[in-house]
This record gives structure tokens, sequence and C-alpha cells, in this order.
């Protein structure tokens, strides 16, 4: 359905107070109704848009994630087509982290607005589609499963505990999932059973 010019008109007002906001304030610094009071529309007008700051949230990185799954599917390898499948999941897990570094705010709201959103995105089964297949493509079993272990890794809020708690840096954080990569596209364990 074709969406009403000042219905349009309004979202982009909507995001663009919701980003400068975030900007100013950080995500937690700032309200839904601070949202509608920047961005001039009554608060019936933003809710029924966007529901939460989660929702806000989603529709601010949508095309940040855009541009990252742009670059998987036909940007130049390792990230993009042309490498073998671990250093393309190499590629990815570098990738996603430089990305979670510039909207990790954004991230873990959007993650996080309610029970199991994270899983519920586009981009997440975009992300999930494309480390199954590339695990599959490396003769890794039960590619879904293993895909999901990578994603619950990349969470946002594991990466902030990572970063911020632990305060892992993140040249080191990536060499470590790196390794991770490579374990999880294993066709079959290393070592002996029962040892």
């Amino acid at each position: 359905m074709r969406e009403r010019a000042d219905a349009a008109r309004n979202r982009l007002r909507v995001l663009a107070a919701a980003e400068r906001l975030f900007g100013e304030r950080g995500v937690s610094g700032v309200t839904m109704d601070d949202v509608a009071a920047a961005a001039g529309v009554g608060k019936g007008t933003l809710y029924r848009r966007f529901t939460d700051k989660g929702g806000l949230a989603v529709a601010l990185l949508d095309e940040r994630e855009r541009e990252l799954q742009q670059l998987m599917l036909a940007g130049p390898p390792p990230l993009g087509p042309g490498a073998d499948p671990v250093p393309r999941l190499v590629a990815f897990v570098q990738a996603y982290l430089q990305f979670l570094e510039r909207h990790l705010d954004l991230v873990l709201l959007s993650e996080t607005a309610a029970p199991g959103a994270r899983l519920r995105t586009g981009a997440h089964a975009f992300w999930r589609q494309h480390c199954r297949y590339l695990l599959d493509r490396a003769g890794a079993p039960d590619a879904d499963l293993r895909a999901d272990v990578l994603l619950a890794a990349l969470s946002a809020e594991q990466v902030r505990h990572w970063r911020e708690d632990e305060e892992r840096d993140a040249e080191g954080l990536a060499g470590s999932l790196a390794a991770v990569v490579s374990a999880l596209a294993r066709s079959r364990p290393t070592g002996r059973a029962g040892a």
C-alpha cells in the first residue's frame, strides 16, 4: 500500500527528530513524548506508526542495515561473493562488530524492546540466512543451529557486556569471534570422544 504524502512527511520528521535526540541525549535519555514534540506531531501519530522506542530504533537502523546487506550481497570479497565460506563468515563478523560499535545503543534497544524482539526483525532473518548458507557451504552439520549460536554471540547485549563490562578491545574480540567461526564451520568436532 502506498504511503500518503502527509504520513510520509510525518514519518521522516519523526525519524529525523529521534536520530537527533538520541545523538544528543543518548537513547535512554529520550522519551516518546520528547520525539513527538521535537517532530511536531501528535502522540497518537507517533504511537500508531512506531508503538515504542524499539520501533523507532528498528526504523532508524533499517537504512544502515541495508547498506551492510548490500555489501554482503554484491560487495568485494571476502565480505561479498567470491571468497570461501569461512573467510566470508569472518568478514561478516568483523563488519557486524563495526556496525555495532557505531550503533550499539540503537541495536540494543531494537533487540530488547520486547521478549524475542531480536529474533523477529527482518535484519536478523537476513543475517541468519547468510550465516546458515555459509556454514552449510563450509560443510558444517546443523547449520541452522550453528548460525543461531553465532548470532547469539553477536547480540548487542552480549557485545556490550564484552566491550563495557569485561573491557575487551574491539580487535581482540573480533579475533576471538573469528576463532569461534572456524570452530562452528568444522564438519565434525576435533579430538577423541570422551577425552
